[in-house]
């Protein structure tokens, strides 16, 4: 038995990918370790850890579900007040934190996408943007949570360990829910809604279980955005914050985990790089994304994963090297 589970594709992937994440690892903190990657650096790598599980969460409601949401930053915000209510005001570990804003989240994730997520298309991402602004509202007029000024004063628990691991087990948690059975009827819903009722997949019970997990992935982005930056406010998590992530997901591919990590990165490390030229780099950042959307529209990867695009790659160029050796 242990001899067949050894042999097993499943088994053989799982340990292809735990040996490449602890490669990766070492080699950050090596690097860490050695001052060759500053504080500065730092910073932003655990920005591009935060982005990465908003994208993934994001991608897993409109990528695989197919249903648009434009106020995924209320979740976001969400996650963060609880997750700094629990660490300042009730003393708790950081691990409590970050699950209690990713559990309340989710709840009301699962509260609010009941009702809404009935709705189609438009009608449905006007409501999710209406969601994202009564949210800032709502957390605008709360004076015990700072009102318009926000918290302050939040200690810094957010570290490259914590939010390492922590988007490496969102991206096995969303890929290992997309393979199983639950994950193939959330992607019948977004290829045709109308053929997947009629052979009996409950589309609203699978539209509301995408939205929930994206919504709980939101709120743990959320406490580690708070216990990151020191301080947040209502602001933070406007409507523009909500198209920063969807922009990650439309550039990386509806539909593709890769494409979304790839973008996630890829868009939180742009801006730093563009620095040098000053104002015109929030002129250059938008233009490149035009230009994607012009000659790519499924984005990077489209539905496609890297592995399936790599394997492809290589067996077409081992159906090359046979085409040479039969000329030859």
């Amino acid at each position: 038995m242990v001899k067949n589970l050894l042999a097993s594709k499943r088994f053989r992937t799982f340990a292809s990918t735990l040996v490449g994440v602890l490669i990766v690892y070492f080699v950050l903190v090596m690097l860490m370790q050695n001052g060759i990657i500053g504080d500065y650096q730092q910073t932003l790598i655990i920005g591009m850890g935060i982005n990465i599980i908003l994208a993934v969460g994001l991608n897993l409601i409109i990528g695989f579900t197919g249903q648009l949401s434009l106020g995924f930053a209320g979740f976001m915000s969400i996650g963060a007040y609880a997750a700094t209510i629990v660490t300042t005001k009730w003393d708790l570990p950081f691990i409590v934190a970050l699950l209690f804003g990713a559990v309340v989240s989710g709840l009301i994730g699962l509260i609010i996408g009941y009702p809404i997520l009935r709705l189609k298309g438009d009608y449905l991402a006007i409501c999710t943007l209406g969601f994202g602004q009564i949210v800032m509202v709502i957390l605008q007029n709360i004076d015990s949570l700072g009102g318009a000024r926000g918290l302050t004063g939040i200690p810094k628990l957010t570290d490259f360990n914590w939010i390492f691991f922590s988007a490496v087990i969102c991206i096995i948690v969303v890929r290992n829910i997309l393979t199983s059975s639950q994950g193939r009827a959330m992607i019948s819903v977004r290829e045709d809604e109308i053929a997947s009722e009629s052979m009996g997949i409950n589309t609203t019970k699978y539209k509301i279980l995408a939205f929930a997990i994206g919504s709980m992935l939101a709120g743990l982005a959320g406490g580690f955005y708070a216990h990151n930056y020191y301080t947040i406010a209502p602001k933070n998590f406007d409507f523009l914050k909500s198209l920063d992530i969807l922009i990650f997901v439309v550039f990386g591919g509806m539909g593709s985990l890769s494409g979304s990590v790839i973008a996630a990165g890829v868009l939180t490390l742009l801006p730093e790089a563009l620095r040098f030229m000053q104002n015109y780099r929030m002129v250059i950042y938008p233009i490149l994304l035009i230009i994607l959307m012009l000659f790519r529209p499924q984005g990077l990867f489209g539905t496609r994963e890297l592995s399936g695009i790599l394997k492809g790659a290589a067996s077409k160029k081992k159906g090359g090297d046979k085409d040479v050796v039969a000329r030859g």
